[in-house]
């Protein structure tokens, strides 16, 4: 599998649960808060996944690197939305608007990266290079998932930095 199927794959997993969001003005708390919950365990994986393995390596080539810097940018309003939609479900204020928001961002933040973004790549990845990204996407995720990798958003601006000052911010983080 090549690195853009793997993030299409997630992509997609992604869209239906962004339409339920935004649909479930009549739901319980109970369902929104869980609702919420299943969207950010799918969305930070990948998108910390997403920057350590093919931003990064996309960042440093002059063709792409704008692009990239803008897909990290388009990454901190998404999860900044997603905290606060967290935060307004939880004292009870009306989220509905932030839910579109967010959709809204994420599925324009879609459109860029399965377009301008991969079409960039393209061309200037070999495919063997595409195909090891992918697995080391898919290995990566999980070790989000579970805490032990860039969980937070002070991970998301460590893997914006210049490496050098990178590791040691990680370091201080993961203590």
């Amino acid at each position: 599998m090549l690195i853009y199927e793997a993030l299409k794959k997630d992509h997609d997993a992604l869209k239906p649960l962004l339409d339920r969001l935004v649909q479930s003005a009549d739901a319980d708390d109970a369902t929104r808060m869980a609702l919420i919950g299943q969207i950010r365990d799918e969305l930070v994986p990948h998108s910390r996944a997403e920057e350590a393995v093919f931003y990064n390596s996309l960042r440093s080539i002059d063709e792409t690197k704008d692009l990239v810097m803008h897909g990290y940018a388009e990454h901190m309003e998404a999860e900044t939305m997603l905290r606060a939609l967290q935060g307004q479900e939880a004292v009870k204020v009306d989220w509905t608007t932030t839910a579109q928001k967010l959709r809204e961002a994420l599925l324009h933040h879609i459109e860029e990266e399965e377009g301008r973004i991969f079409e960039s790549a393209r061309q200037v990845l070999a495919e063997e290079e595409a195909i090891a990204m992918a697995e080391a996407f898919e290995q990566m995720k999980p070790e989000v998932r579970e805490g032990g990798f860039m969980q937070n958003t002070l991970d998301l601006i460590a893997n914006v930095m210049p490496q050098r000052f990178a590791t040691p911010l990680r370091n201080f983080l993961h203590k």
